[in-house]
């Protein structure tokens, strides 16, 4: 139905979320940070071969123009004048790598996706040959193996210590990163070759690909991205904020195809088409950057969690870097603004979250639909001293265990179905509570609460979980759309846009639903040691990677 004209709107800001399996455009009131618009459209995936995944640039970057002109026609039946559209903030999933073409415009492969969940720092062992391919469930964008043997190599090579890339980026070598699958296009894509050669290409993440489109593409486009995505490359030295010379030498990645890297917050160009010709895109974050910033993680020691297929977790550990013990990466938070101060983060990511409730779906059967799982574990209220540690593919941090396969343990002749699903919910909770536990060792500043976000948190039988497990409470936004958000805040923060204000007095004050624990401590860390008991009872399973690797 077409609203009443809304009264008085303050300065509109636009946000692209250009995630794995989506493209949404979204459009926030910069003074409430009240959504007012948004639109959706659905990103297809391609598997040339097994192991393979890939998505058309061209596709992405054309629903990208989609979803701002149907989210433009819907603000026009709102009677909302997009001419109020003051900024737009692009907010993109990270390390998906693209090489184009300057001079035509041309994408010169697919985007070449990144694989499940980044690795330890033992390279060879990060994605154990066939190892991790599952390990999120589905044939997500992030499941791409091809580069596994170009590890390998680099590996080999690693100059003095196996220290020299971490040291530098904070990441292990391993093939979730960008410079890995830009090695390999080098490497194997004569048409990446030949422009290289004639001085053609240029290299960067999807947020560099689509501020590049979107700002001229061949007539002019700005070919930058952001310190939150480079930072993702390994190619990109955390604590100069520049390229690495020495790691470019190492992955031999010519230094001219390298975007321009900026701050997450300033005026990188004016959108050339479309109904926002003319607005500045002004903000930029890799999709974990973005979710911390639209959850207000401001203070050194504040933490959130996006539950989706996996979980990621992000503390913000001030302007220091702090590099863990315990296996999680370190990485760029945000840069808001070119003469602001940098902010890092501690990341940690739990590799199977939604996924294993779309296990007990689609392998199972025990459920329908994703939603029933609340309805099951409420029947029931308990796990029945039931443990389930869902290691379909190794166990990841802090273990890095690659030897380990899941496990449904302290069954009984009363156990059923309804246990297995609160079992499978409490799992995710444990996993979560591990990597902040290494949090907290790393940073040394126990978290006095946690903020969630991402589709998962409909679940409020999972944030209760969630809440008694890490006996803090849980505090759960309620306009879900933290990442959108903080791709806005940051465009509308931008000098030279000035319609957001980001100090502390002025941001608006959201409404949070807050999940207190509700058991007492001593039956928390009961569940919680009994949990590690059946972690251990996972590990061993699988003598030699190849017999049980899991892919057929």
């Amino acid at each position: 139905m077409a609203a009443t004209k809304k009264a008085v709107l303050g300065p509109l800001v636009g946000a692209v979320d250009q995630g794995t399996s989506s493209t949404r455009f979204l459009v926030f009131n910069s003074k409430t940070a009240e959504l007012l618009s948004h639109h959706q459209v659905e990103i297809k995936q391609e598997f040339p071969r097994e192991g393979w995944v890939e998505q058309d640039p061209k596709e992405i970057l054309q629903s990208v123009y989609e979803c701002i002109e149907k989210t433009c026609e819907k603000l026009g039946q709102l009677n909302i004048d997009i001419s109020n559209i003051k900024a737009i903030g692009v907010s993109n999933q990270r390390e998906t790598t693209v090489v184009w073409d300057k001079l035509t415009g041309e994408p010169l492969y697919n985007a070449v996706a990144a694989p499940v969940s980044p690795g330890p720092s033992d390279p060879v062992a990060v994605v154990p040959s066939g190892s991790s391919v599952p390990a999120a469930g589905t044939s997500s964008v992030w499941l791409d193996l091809r580069t596994q043997s170009t590890v390998e190599n680099l590996s080999k090579r690693i100059p003095g210590n196996n220290n020299f890339v971490k040291s530098k980026t904070g990441l292990p070598l391993s093939t979730y990163f960008s410079a890995v699958k830009l090695r390999w296009l080098l490497d194997n894509v004569r048409k990446v070759q030949k422009a290289v050669e004639e001085d053609r290409a240029l290299f960067g993440t999807i947020d560099s690909w689509l501020i590049w489109s979107l700002t001229g593409g061949a007539n002019g486009g700005v070919h930058c991205t952001d310190v939150t995505n480079a930072s993702r490359t390994m190619l990109f030295n955390i604590h100069s904020l520049e390229w690495d010379k020495e790691l470019c030498e190492f992955f031999e990645i010519p230094m001219k195809v390298l975007p321009n890297v900026r701050s997450s917050s300033e005026i990188y160009g004016l959108m050339k088409a479309g109904a926002l010709e003319g607005v500045p895109i002004s903000g930029c974050l890799g999709d974990q950057s973005a979710a911390l910033v639209g959850q207000m993680c401001f203070q050194d020691g504040q933490a959130k969690n996006t539950y989706g297929t996996g979980c990621f977790l992000l503390c913000n550990t001030g302007r220091k870097c702090v590099f863990s013990e315990h296996g999680l990466l370190t990485t760029v938070a945000y840069k808001l603004g070119r003469d602001k101060p940098v902010y890092y983060a501690l990341e940690g990511s739990v590799a199977i979250a939604g996924a294993v409730i779309r296990w007990l779906r689609d392998n199972l059967g025990i459920i329908q639909t994703s939603e029933e799982i609340e309805k099951l574990a409420k029947e029931v209220g308990t796990s029945y001293g039931c443990y389930f540690v869902p290691a379909f593919s190794g166990l990841y941090a802090p273990y890095w265990e690659p030897s380990a396969r899941g496990i449904i343990c302290g069954l009984t002749q009363f156990t059923n179905k309804c246990h297995i699903a609160f079992a499978a919910l409490e799992a995710v909770c444990f996993q979560t509570r591990e990597i902040l536990d290494a949090m907290n060792r790393d940073c040394g500043i126990p978290l006095s609460h946690l903020q969630v976000d991402g589709g998962m948190t409909n679940n409020k039988i999972l944030m209760q979980l969630q809440a008694d497990i890490l006996y803090i409470p849980v505090v759960k936004p309620s306009m879900p759309e933290t990442t959108a958000l903080g791709a806005a805040m940051a465009a509308g923060a931008a000098e030279g846009v000035g319609v957001w204000s980001l100090e502390p007095e002025d941001l608006s004050a959201v409404t949070m639903e807050r999940f207190e624990p509700q058991i007492n401590a001593e039956e928390s860390e009961i569940r919680y040691s009994t949990w590690k008991k059946a972690v251990m009872k996972s590990m061993g399973w699988v003598t030699t990677q190849s017999s049980e690797s899991g892919i057929p």
